[in-house]
């Protein structure tokens, strides 16, 4: 099992990487962009270890988040959307680093930088408490309400990381323009959230209980 886990899981990085490379050094024009570089090395490095660990301690969570297929039609729509902003808000970032339209300095990319790997660090804080994880929306067998921790504080832990982390891309990148493609994510992730919640109200045990004792959904004070 864990053999095909690591092949698996191989194969999807070095896909992605190619992938990301192209998209974004493609429309920058030059292997030069070091921004480029910078958050290619932020995104892998981490997606490795993590990936080193959970196939030696937790090889079930890690084939969970190796499965990305949606079967819901509104989780399709949701994943198709924001594969668009992704490609757009690539290429527009390669695009600004060449013709100069306005490029982020150092420090701001820097701060950027820091909030990417704190969004990391909250991502492994929720894989931690919740063994239920998954990168598609369903109740698994035998699933529970997790309400310690992260999930004492919001409902949505994961994609509250993943909000900041995915807001953080463009201005790594160094591109004021794609953060503003970026910005069409957490109206993403509202939705996903509105339909996953109705999933969960449906078919989880305890969730509407939940609902009442943490009332934000990704944002403290906010929503």
């Amino acid at each position: 099992m864990k053999a095909k886990l690591a092949i698996k899981g191989a194969l999807k990085t070095v896909v992605g990487l190619a992938l990301l490379m192209l998209l974004i050094f493609l429309p920058a024009g030059t292997f030069r962009y070091t921004y480029g570089w910078l958050f290619i090395g932020l995104l892998f490095v981490p997606i490795l270890i993590l990936g080193v660990v959970l196939l030696a301690k937790d090889p079930e969570l890690l084939e969970k988040r190796l499965d990305s297929k949606e079967k819901e039609s509104e989780q399709k729509a949701v994943v198709a959307v924001s594969g668009l902003m992704f490609v757009s808000g690539f290429v527009t970032a390669g695009l600004n680093y060449r013709f100069g339209w306005f490029v982020l300095p150092l420090p701001a990319v820097i701060a950027a930088s820091v909030l990417f790997l704190l969004s990391y660090v909250m991502y492994a804080e929720v894989m931690r408490e919740n063994a239920y994880l998954s990168r598609t929306v369903r109740v698994q067998e035998g699933q529970k309400v997790i309400d310690s921790g992260l999930y004492g504080i919001v409902r949505h832990p994961m994609y509250s990381a993943t909000v900041l982390m995915f807001l953080m891309i463009p201005l790594i990148l160094g591109s004021l323009f794609s953060f503003l493609i970026f910005l069409v994510y957490p109206f993403v992730i509202a939705a996903r959230i509105k339909n996953e919640e109705k999933l969960l109200e449906a078919e989880l045990d305890g969730y509407k209980e939940y609902k009442q004792k943490v009332k934000y959904r990704l944002i403290p004070f906010i929503w």
